[in-house]
């Protein structure tokens, strides 16, 4: 049969039919835009955490007390854990044989910049490590030096500051050496550092850091921490681990056969847990979808048999001028095939856009999940097939001579 014949005879179906055929259209559209929605926006999440990995190294291990990513609620000896301190991580660096690089990482405050009467919004961090802070997290430095093991030691009232803190208060100047106003104490900056970029909206370049130990005289040391540590090379992080939950374990009197009242994380781990995750909302999407297109098949279904009703004449009159049983079913296969793969397009563009929405949230590049989009096609050629069969044969077995005296 002829592909444009059957194409304007399954438009003229559909517009014949508006309101049927609308509604039987937004089914098909709302059960592949819920796939398609859910897996773009956990493939722009997916791309977004590869991506944002280098945040910590590959060979970077990251101590904190409750997991980094959880799934479902945490349970009360997770949330009841003893507070990571300063003092662990001290002891923590004083013990350690393998790994040298040990950074604390604490947020002391959320405040504003200020320098010569020019200010920042308040929402710079004030981040309390030590001098391997910026290697721990992948920071470059643009001007100046980081933190010596003396200023960490002393207290010295030093900051290093994010790019965005320096394209706001010094545009046409190097800040090395000025001093700034953060909550009220004065601070000389002795670094600048390159751009990192924004992570979930929230910009890597606005924050200011500066010794632990000038935050705790400060800020006070009653706070729980992560403890970052890197590993002397790749391929012994296993080995890092192993001392660092080891040690651990001692500071903070963990009886043996006990579990760890801490986590141990390094990029591997989260990912297991990221893609715990993406399968849950994977699964979720398609759950929905699939039974919202099984409703829009059904509905498929029930057009198509009212289109054999109202075309019984037309079935008879072709029938009478020599058509095939085989030609009859292939029209209405055809058709429904067609409807569904409308409804798969419309839907697909429509996920694809809404999942996008995603990646501008987040601020990071879009992603169209081919996979996804093939798999869509494809499955509403399946459901055309499924849910217009019936009615195609039902078409085929109608009598010529009764269908041509049909009113």
């Amino acid at each position: 049969m002829n592909f444009v014949e059957v194409f304007k005879q399954a438009l003229d179906s559909l517009w014949a039919n508006k309101l049927r055929s609308s509604l039987t259209l937004l089914a098909l559209v709302v059960g592949v835009f819920s796939v398609i929605v859910s897996t773009t926006a956990v493939a722009v999440l997916d791309n977004f955490f590869q991506n944002t990995m280098s945040i910590m190294g590959g060979d970077v291990v990251n101590v904190s007390r409750t997991p980094s990513v959880q799934i479902g609620r945490s349970d009360r000896s997770s949330r009841n854990r003893e507070d990571i301190t300063f003092d662990m991580a001290e002891k923590l660096q004083e013990r350690m044989r393998l790994a040298k690089k040990m950074s604390p990482d604490e947020l002391f405050d959320f405040t504003k910049v200020i320098y010569e009467g020019k200010e920042t919004d308040p929402t710079v961090r004030v981040i309390g490590s030590n001098q391997y802070y910026l290697d721990n997290n992948a920071y470059d430095l643009q001007d100046g030096r980081n933190f010596s093991s003396e200023d960490i030691q002393y207290g010295r009232p030093y900051v290093i500051i994010g790019k965005d803190i320096r394209d706001e208060l010094f545009e046409r100047e190097n800040p090395i050496g000025k001093s700034i106003k953060i909550a009220g104490h004065r601070y000389q900056i002795i670094g600048a550092l390159e751009s990192k970029g924004s992570i979930m909206g929230q910009s890597m370049d606005e924050r200011v850091i500066i010794p632990y130990t000038t935050g705790l005289n400060i800020y006070g040391g009653d706070r729980n921490i992560d403890i970052m540590v890197k590993a002397p090379a790749m391929d012994m992080i296993e080995a890092t681990i192993d001392e660092v939950t080891g040690i651990m374990r001692v500071i903070r009197s963990v009886a043996p056969g006990m579990e760890n009242d801490f986590e141990v994380e390094t990029n591997d781990t989260l990912a297991g847990t990221f893609d715990q995750f993406t399968f849950i909302l994977y699964a979720v999407g398609f759950i929905i979808g699939g039974i919202t297109l099984f409703g829009a098949g059904i509905g498929v279904m029930n057009i198509m048999l009212v289109s054999v009703t109202e075309r019984t004449r037309e079935i008879g009159i072709r029938k009478a001028v020599g058509a095939t049983r085989k030609a009859i079913v292939s029209q209405f296969l055809a058709e429904t095939i067609f409807i569904c793969q409308l409804g798969g397009l419309i839907g697909i563009v429509l996920g694809v856009l809404g999942g996008n929405g995603m990646a501008l949230w987040i601020e990071t590049e879009p992603v169209i999940p081919i996979w996804a989009v093939l798999t869509g096609f494809l499955g509403m050629f399946v459901i055309g097939l499924l849910f217009g069969v019936y009615p195609a044969y039902k078409a085929a077995q109608l009598d010529p001579i009764e269908s041509l005296r049909y009113e």
